[in-house]
């Protein structure tokens, strides 16, 4: 670290609660480096609680980013030649140290993204699962055999690592999209760039720190801050940058696809949500409710996953609307670094600016709003709202949401809500809550979503594969298929005569 990046660091109190302070670093990671940008280009990271500036981060460009992939390209023989096994090792220390950091890494997360600090500690464990899941993983992408249709001839079929692995992350979840992705290129044999959100870069470069203290050798995982329009467009362009994975929104997603055609990339996206939450008359009301704030109040909203139209079957609507208002309430709103706070602010004035519109435009077309009006503690701050009768053609209900706003509905028939439910270009992730088990077989074939969760909103974890359908995404993430995302299928055949 320079003196000069070591100035732009602010006075914010969070700061002083590191207990290691290696830990908050302002420059990118090249080829093993703590790397500044041409002419020392920067760019502030900020608290959107209180609206203060944390510090100032390395800002690199296209020729920066081209050394990244040049580090990268490098690194990559002697990395996938390593026996699994041995990358495995680098990998479980990496996943030992994430843990043995993990307040740190908690308290960065809270400070730049402003989630409550409860949900940060629990999002560091869930990066690090990552990790523990894919070095063990690693060391089970083995060959198989093929029973050959020709005479005299052995037939074989294994995985070889891609190559160049480019990550692009968001900053909703900005350190389990880093190790979901990159414990899995890494455990496959590919070398990594990364390029963080820079909404949220301090959480991607510790860890960088932790995984240089990790062993991974220079070049293997590199971090490139910066601006996201020049990094990824180089990234996409290079055509030693065989595979990017990237999570987003789909309109994000295109831009990403159209520029890494002409090198015919193999792309790995999770893109944009719009989930419905629909809830029978048979379902209990209690657990109804507690469902559904689960779904749609995490990370105040900014999710993904998060539950943006709840259909209720009518004879149960009112009592659920009413109890759901009561808990909607009662939700505390304030700086992540409060323990009892459960909302925290969204990330800029755009989220905040479009949430509100959306807001008004559902009143203006009947909806009813039940929660939601007052006062918030801060510029970035909407309100836990809850909108009842909301209408399908309203824009809330039809695009995707990143805010803490509940969007309810009536319906009657089954068929009528699956209908209503698929009517949309998003394919990420549907919830069902039923007693009747035949409904919710059902549900789970008729729902046009790449995952289900029925009476239930956790879903996700390093053994399962993650991903959407339709304009949600493609590929998957996690699970043995996401390590196969960053290999190719190579078949051999050998003459025995």
């Amino acid at each position: 670290m320079t003196a000069a990046a070591a100035l732009k660091r602010s006075s914010h109190p969070g700061l002083g609660r590191l207990a290691d302070g290696r830990l908050l670093r302002e420059l990118a990671y090249v080829d093993g480096r703590w790397t500044q940008a041409s002419g020392a280009a920067s760019f502030a990271v900020n608290d959107p609680f209180s609206g203060e500036t944390l510090t100032h981060v390395a800002s690199l460009g296209a020729e920066e980013t081209g050394r990244a992939i040049d580090a990268a390209q490098r690194a990559f023989p002697a990395w996938a030649s390593l026996a699994p096994q041995e990358r495995a090792d680098r990998l479980r220390a990496w996943y030992e140290l994430m843990l043995a950091a993990k307040e740190d890494l908690a308290l960065l997360m809270t400070l730049e993204q402003g989630k409550p600090l409860g949900e940060s500690r629990g999002e560091i464990d869930y990066a690090a699962s990552f990790v523990e899941w894919y070095a063990e993983e690693g060391k089970r992408a083995n060959a198989e055999s093929v029973t050959s249709h020709l005479p005299g001839a052995h037939m074989q079929v294994s995985r070889e690592p891609l190559g160049v692995a480019a990550l692009l992350t968001p900053w909703n979840f900005p350190s389990a999209m880093v190790t979901r992705k990159a414990a899995a290129a890494l455990a496959a044999g590919c070398t990594v760039v990364l390029h963080p959100s820079s909404y949220t870069p301090l959480s991607a470069l510790a860890l960088a720190e932790l995984a240089e203290r990790a062993g991974l050798p220079a070049g293997v995982f590199n971090v490139v801050t910066g601006d996201a329009r020049i990094i990824s467009a180089r990234l996409c362009q290079d055509d030693r940058v065989r595979v990017v994975s990237f999570t987003g929104s789909t309109e994000v997603g295109r831009l990403i696809a159209a520029q890494c055609a002409p090198t015919v990339k193999r792309l790995v996206m999770e893109l944009g949500g719009n989930a419905p939450l629909i809830v029978f008359a048979d379902a209990d009301l209690d657990r109804s409710v507690k469902i559904a704030m689960a779904a749609k109040f995490a990370t105040s909203g900014q999710d993904c996953l998060a539950a943006n139209r709840i259909y209720i079957q009518r004879p149960l609507y009112t009592a659920f609307c009413q109890a759901l208002a009561e808990k909607i309430a009662a939700l505390k709103v304030g700086g992540g670094l409060e323990e009892s706070v459960e909302i925290g602010p969204l990330m800029h004035e755009r989220a905040v600016d479009r949430t509100k519109k959306r807001i008004g435009e559902a009143l203006a077309q009947g909806a009813r709003r039940l929660v939601g009006e007052g006062r918030a503690p801060g510029p970035l701050f909407v309100k836990p709202t809850l909108l009842a009768d909301v209408p399908d053609e309203a824009a809330i209900m039809r695009e995707e949401q990143f805010a803490p706003v509940a969007c309810v509905a009536p319906f009657d028939s089954e068929a009528e809500v699956i209908e209503r439910a698929n009517a949309t270009e998003y394919g990420l992730v549907a919830y069902v809550v039923t007693e009747n088990g035949a409904r919710a077989l059902r549900l789970s074939r008729a729902l046009h979503y790449g995952m289900v969760a029925v009476n239930r909103v956790k879903l996700t974890g390093a053994p399962v594969p993650f991903g959407g359908i339709k304009q949600s995404g493609m590929g998957r993430e996690g699970a043995r298929h996401g390590l196969e995302a960053f290999t190719d299928l190579k078949y051999t055949c050998l003459d025995l005569a």
